[in-house]
């Protein structure tokens, strides 16, 4: 599609039949052009309409809906994989949950942008060595580098995800900064659908109840089971082919949560003070404390990656930028603590692993921080704290891979 509009710009009938023949992949294929396109005054046209058209739900073309059937039957089939072969569900389902929906979405969008064999070969390759190597550790119930290795193998499979969904492995800063838009429009799609499915379910069971049958097992052994391995997929599905669904939701919550939360780490550190909490010897609250950090950081780029896209408010680069200031003291606490605890009673895998995440979100918070105040000092743009942003993903990747496949090396399995 995109060798197409390319080969049209100055045909405007064609590029209307295109349009007209393939909606979603013309929007698709436009919008990764059209910031090199610019100067195209036919170019700006499709764009304002394209980006204030009110138009119906698109449910794409009848390979679009297969695709997404079968994808969606085949994760429910893995999910169910336990209850098939009577597999032990405490050993498949920590190692094996990210298996159930990334490799389907990994395919979508190879299909959907028309992936090399090369680039497919390696999107598997990378998956079926993370299969195995993880079905291959020992079944050590309190292991630690077990449990490390089980979550960054999920944050591994997101990162070749994210290579499916930007298809090409250059500094493309555009097409990484969409795939932390379109995770944000994932978790809002997704969510309206689990909260229909749960609304579908309580009514099933209860309208069979008034008639004598009790189809709770049932139900959510199969239906159940099938529909949460669904919801993500159907979820990517209309976000892809109507972007307009959540397309104006997404920064809305952007600019509705970042204050709130900016609010929310300020009186929580002051709370800090008078609890009495101590995070330097209590490690459940550590545990806890590194988790919000987590969370808040998820926030900061989301916000950055729809303020990049739609504003240039100064309230809001001024938001993000007093957040991220008040994560780098979150995160200086939690980094202090972890160092504490480290010369107190020595290295562990997990202790290891806290360390390695604190300093890697430390630097990129730094570095977030500086950018948006040289944006508030008209010394750059918001294009700039998006592209910082961009650019330091892959180390996130290339720690997901130690821990999840030297870690459990380097620590004998502990």
């Amino acid at each position: 599609m995109k060798n197409e509009i390319l080969a049209n710009l100055d045909n405007p009938e064609q590029l209307e039949r295109l349009y007209r023949a393939d909606k979603p992949s013309f929007k698709r294929a436009f919008k990764a052009l059209y910031p090199e396109l610019t100067d195209n005054m036919l170019v700006r046209f499709w764009n304002e309409r394209l980006s204030s058209g009110n138009e119906d739900v698109s449910w794409g073309n009848s390979k679009d809906l297969v695709f997404v059937i079968i994808a969606s039957l085949i994760a429910g089939l893995i999910a169910k994989l336990p209850g098939f072969f009577s597999i032990d569900e405490e050993f498949f389902y920590p190692r094996n949950i990210g298996f159930i929906v990334f490799p389907a979405l990994s395919a979508y969008f190879a299909w959907k942008n028309n992936l090399s064999v090369g680039k497919i070969a390696l999107i598997a390759g990378a998956m079926l060595t993370g299969l195995i190597f993880i079905n291959s550790l020992p079944d050590v119930r309190d292991s630690d580098t077990l449990v490390l290795s089980c979550i960054h193998l999920g944050l591994f499979l997101w990162a070749i995800l994210a290579f499916a969904f930007v298809g090409e492995p250059r500094n493309n800063v555009d097409k990484r900064l969409g795939y932390l838009r379109y995770n944000g429009d994932l978790i809002v799609m997704t969510t309206l659908i689990l909260i229909a499915g749960g609304i579908m379910t309580g009514l099933t069971i209860n309208l069979f109840k008034l008639i004598g049958f009790g189809i709770e097992e049932l139900y959510f052994q199969y239906f159940g089971i099938f529909g949460l391995a669904a919801a993500p997929i159907v979820g990517t599905y209309l976000t892809q082919t109507n972007p307009q669904l959540v397309g104006k939701v997404s920064p809305v919550i952007a600019r509705i949560f970042s204050p709130l939360v900016l609010v929310m780490l300020v009186i929580y550190l002051v709370a800090i003070a008078y609890s009495g909490k101590d995070p330097y010897n209590d490690r459940e609250f550590l545990l806890i404390f590194n988790a919000l950090l987590i969370g808040v950081m998820a926030i900061i780029f989301f916000s950055v990656a729809e303020t990049a896209k739609s504003t240039k408010s100064q309230t809001e680069i001024v938001v993000v930028l007093l957040l991220s200031v008040v994560t780098i003291l979150v995160n200086a606490v939690a980094l202090s603590a972890i160092l504490f605890r480290i010369s107190e009673w020595g290295i562990t895998p997990n202790r290891a692993a806290v360390l390695g995440s604190n300093i890697l979100i430390l630097i990129n918070l730094l570095l977030v921080a500086a950018q948006l105040f040289r944006v508030l000092s008209k010394k750059s743009d918001i294009a700039g704290v998006g592209k910082t942003i961009a650019l330091y993903l892959p180390v996130y990747f290339l720690w997901t891979v130690i821990v999840t496949f030297l870690f459990p090396l380097i620590f004998g399995f502990k």
